[in-house]
């Protein structure tokens, strides 16, 4: 029987909140926004001094997988 490749879509979820001092919410939205982030293989992190900037995140994602489509290529 020959194996196929198959593509699924998948997108890993983590929730979490920032707490961030500010002067108001659309400030707060933008410090958030452009001084923090997570990368693939790293951790949350933050531009903002410490004393500016808190967070609670899950470390394990929620998984949603969406359209899965046969590729192709075929192998043995």
């Amino acid at each position: 029987m020959k194996k196929r490749v198959y593509r699924i879509r998948t997108q890993y979820i983590f929730e979490g909140v920032f707490e961030v001092v500010a002067e108001s919410r659309e400030e707060a939205r933008q410090k958030v926004r452009q001084n923090c982030g997570l990368v693939m293989g790293g951790n949350i992190h933050s531009t903002l001094p410490d004393e500016e900037i808190n967070w609670a995140f899950s470390t394990h994602p929620d998984v949603k997988t969406g359209r899965i489509t046969i590729q192709e290529k075929q192998t043995e």
